[in-house]
């Protein structure tokens, strides 16, 4: 596999990556189209041959998923450090050798917006919340409901006393 590690054919790999953007542009019409994606990727599955004669989809598929997987850690890197009010000098300067080349990706890449799970009717603030309602006390105790035998399911008394036995 150090054929493909070579300075040189990994260029010429990621440029041909590039070129195909159905691969990597989610808004291309034939992102989502099965078979023009395998097309092109048994193109790169050829030109990968040449050095890795032993290649199949999976080798180029992870191949693709590791170049990417390093260009975003990188990319973060660099994002990270001019959020954090760094003065130009200081802002990370990425050490990967085809961070330049992998730049086509830049606008592919980019974090989900995260979906509350919290209901909207919720009072934004803490003073909102005393206002529209009193909240229980932390002192107080809450009731719990007790439950007689009579109000079990026979069933439910035969699983309840051999739980109990146990």
């Amino acid at each position: 596999m150090k054929q493909f590690k070579d300075p040189e054919f990994m260029g010429q790999f990621i440029d041909r990556y590039r070129d195909m953007r159905n691969l990597w542009e989610v808004k291309n019409p034939l992102y989502q189209n099965k078979p023009a994606r395998k097309a092109s990727l048994e193109k790169l599955l050829q030109f990968v041959k040449t050095q890795v004669p032993k290649a199949d989809f999976e080798f180029v598929d992870k191949k693709i998923g590791s170049l990417r997987s390093t260009y975003r850690k990188e990319l973060n890197k660099v994002q990270a450090s001019m959020r954090s009010g760094a003065a130009a000098k200081d802002v990370y300067v990425p050490s990967l050798w085809y961070y330049n080349r992998m730049r086509f990706l830049e606008d592919q890449i980019e974090a989900r917006e995260s979906l509350s799970t919290l209901p909207s009717t919720l009072p934004s603030t803490p003073s909102e919340a005393s206002e529209d309602q009193p909240s229980p006390s932390i002192l107080e105790e809450v009731e719990e409901p007790s439950w007689s035998q009579e109000d079990l399911s026979q069933d439910e008394a035969l699983e309840c006393g051999s739980q109990e036995e146990a």
